[in-house]
Order: structure tokens, then sequence, then C-alpha cells
């Protein structure tokens, strides 16, 4: 498992508040959608019943009626706008459905952004500076790694004792391979706020430079300073298990994932997460359960993807093409609404649809835009041995270590 998605998740999480606040529905509800007569504002998917959470959904829906209503008030408001934004970036991650919500946040930091500023106003100083930290964030989650260091440096300028933007500066440098770089703003965010963002940004550093038990402490101390049962909590939790998981320790990885489920029934990473305990372990039955579990409440393109190496382990080749091929029309979409996924198409082609040539194609195209991060140099060199091109194969394997990477699959091509 490649290590290039983990930190993302936590670039969603940085954004979102404690809680939302109750009011009045004041939208209609069609269709399973709940919308509002502006059309600047996009609609609020609704969620699986499954991931309601208890009150958190109605609170998640009335909340988003309550900013449409007070941007309805007041045209000229600028901090509804930024509440809305924070909805749909959280819902993009609750529900999977990134397609829609990404370009909704977009959309709605697109219209704050253009609002007039006043700059020795410290309020609407401050409005603008979260609005581009939440817009650095969604390009981070699209993978728009250069387009979201620009944004954050931006907002750093605004602020720069704010903690969470070192968070997007620290993804955006790991994710363009400067990695000297990322560990002088991890430092900064630790310094101004030790805990779960900054935490977990210092084990995908210390994983990243072969500090493997390091990585695993700091994720620790990360779920430790999250609060149980919460939502950025659980993301920690399986982050943790999916270090566990990579580096051996499988049945801590296990009574990781069961503990999200215990204080977040049906967390869906957390199935999926299970799931891969179960390939390892070439339970496949295991494995296919918790998949149509994750699967039954949300469209996770990941979840397709285990499915697709179950049916492919147990000669189920019509299901296995079928998965496939589903696989890729969803990355296609996602694709179409502003995601660069050519990592994912790169290993998706060479892993599951047998065309490592296919593969290529993308990950030198990734390799363009980001020539130093050892992900992608992982990547390039697990199509090229397959290709028989031994050559190019090592050239990117030394990329890919460069930083003393332990990553088991780097050691093995080695």
């Amino acid at each position: 498992m490649h290590p290039f998605n983990k930190i993302i998740a936590f670039a969603l999480i940085v954004f979102l508040s404690a809680g939302f606040y109750a009011c009045v529905p004041d939208g209609n509800s069609q269709n399973g959608v709940t919308s509002v007569s502006n059309p600047l504002i996009p609609k609020l998917l609704d969620r699986n019943e499954k991931i309601w959470y208890g009150k958190e959904w109605e609170n998640v829906q009335n909340a988003y009626a309550k900013e449409a209503k007070a941007i309805s008030n007041n045209p000229q408001a600028k901090e509804p706008w930024l509440n809305l934004a924070e909805i749909f970036i959280q819902e993009a991650r609750v529900t999977g459905e990134h397609p829609h919500y990404y370009p909704a946040a977009l959309q709605v930091l697109g219209v704050l952004l253009a609002k007039g500023f006043d700059e020795k106003d410290m309020r609407d100083t401050d409005l603008k500076f979260r609005g581009l930290s939440a817009k650095a964030s969604v390009e981070l989650s699209q993978h728009e790694f250069a387009k979201a260091l620009a944004t954050a440096e931006e907002a750093v300028k605004l602020n720069p004792y704010n903690s969470t933007i070192y968070g997007a500066l620290v993804d955006a440098n790991v994710e363009l391979g400067r990695y000297d770089e990322a560990v002088k703003m991890a430092d900064k965010m630790v310094s101004i706020r030790p805990d779960l963002r900054s935490y977990s940004r210092v084990s995908y550093l210390r994983e990243i430079h072969g500090d493997v038990p390091g990585a695993i402490e700091a994720m620790e101390m990360a779920v430790q300073a999250g609060y149980p049962g919460a939502d950025n909590t659980s993301w920690a939790m399986v982050t943790l298990g999916g270090l566990y998981l990579q580096y051996g320790k499988m049945a801590e990885a296990e009574q990781t994932y069961q503990t999200v489920l215990a204080t977040r029934a049906d967390f869906p990473f957390a199935l999926g997460g299970l799931a891969q305990v179960e390939i390892e372990r070439k339970n496949y039955a295991a494995a296919e359960t918790y998949l149509s579990k994750a699967i039954d409440i949300m469209p996770e393109v990941g979840f397709y993807e285990k499915r697709a190496v179950v049916y492919r382990e147990t000669g189920r080749k019509a299901e296995f093409e079928k998965t496939v091929q589903e696989v890729l029309a969803m990355m296609k979409d996602d694709q179409a609404h502003g995601h660069n996924m050519d990592l994912e198409f790169a290993k998706v082609y060479s892993d599951l649809a047998n065309d490592p040539k296919k593969g290529l194609e993308y990950a030198q195209k990734e390799f363009k835009n980001r020539p130093d991060n050892i992900s992608v140099n992982g990547v390039l060199a697990e199509i090229y041995f397959k290709l028989g091109d031994a050559k190019n194969g090592q050239a990117h394997l030394d990329r890919a270590l460069r930083t003393g990477s332990k990553n088991p699959d780097y050691l093995a091509l080695k």
C-alpha cells in the first residue's frame, strides 16, 4: 500500500468545527436532496441512513438551511458562504460524494473570495484567511498540490500564527516532494498547537523518513489527543490502523479498526480496513462481507478496488472485470469534476487492469508535475519493473528510497 493518499484525509479534517448550530430548515427536500432558491448555493445531497450518526445529519441540514437563510436576508454577507463551504467539505468526507461536494465547496468559496475585504478590519481579514485556508484544503483533496501550496502561502501571509494553515503547507510540500520544507512547516504547526492534526503530520513525516516506530507513536498521540467517537478521531484511528497493517502488525490493526466501530458504528473506512486485514489473511469471504457493508454506506472507489482484488483472488473473472470497469468509471467521474486522478489511474491500470503500459502513461504525466515525490517514483519503479525495464525501474526506486523510507513495497522491489 502506497502512502500518497494518507495525509490528504487530514486536510479535510482541518477546517471542521466541533458542531453545527440548530435551526428550523428553510429549504425543501426533493428526490433525496435539500435545495434552496438561490442558484449560487449548491444542493445538499441526502445521506445514507447508516451514516446519520444520531443527530449529526439533522444538525447538518439545519446548518445548511441557516446559512442559506442568512444569505437570503443579507446578500452582502460573507461568513455564511464560508460556513457553507465547511459543510460541503465535511459532507464530501462523510458521504464520499466527492464529485458533487468538492466543486460545490469551491463554488461558494469563489463567491466569498470575490467579495471585497478591508485589510484594516481584523474580522474581515480573518474571514479571508479562513476562506483561503478552506480553498487550500479542497485543492489538496482534488490533488491540485501546486495550487494548494500557492493558496496556503497567500493565506499564511494574513495570519502566520494559526496552526491550521501550516497543516496545509505541510501537506502540499509533502505531495510536491519538498520534504525539508514540510518538516519546517510541521515544526511550526506543533509549536503553535500540539494536537491531533499536528501529531498526524509528524507521524507521516517520520514514516517518510523511515522512522516507523516514531510514526506509530505520533499517530497514537494524535488519537489520544482526539475526542473518542469524534469524526476526526476515527479518521486518525483508521490511519493508525493502516500504519500497523503496512508494517506487519496485523493484530494491532484489526483491534484499532474494531475500536473505531465500537465508538462510531458503521464507519465505512474502518470496515474497509478490516476488509484489507482479511485480504492479507486470505480470508476472502470475510473481506467481501466487510466490503459489502462499506459499499452499501459509501461509494468510495477504494472499496471497489479491494472488492476487485477479492474477485480476482477467488477466480471470479466476470465479476472482477465488471468491478474494474466500475472503478475506472468512478475515477473518470471524479476526474471530470476537477480531481487529478493520474496516479490512481496508473495504479489501477497496472495492478488491476493488467495494462502496465497504460499505467505508465498516467504515471509519467504525474511525474512531470511531481518529480520529487517518493510515492510517484515508487509507482513508476513498480511499473517499469513489470515492463522489464530494470534501468528506469532502478532509477525511480532510488528516488523513492531517497528519504530513507522503509515502505515494504519499495524494499521488496529493492
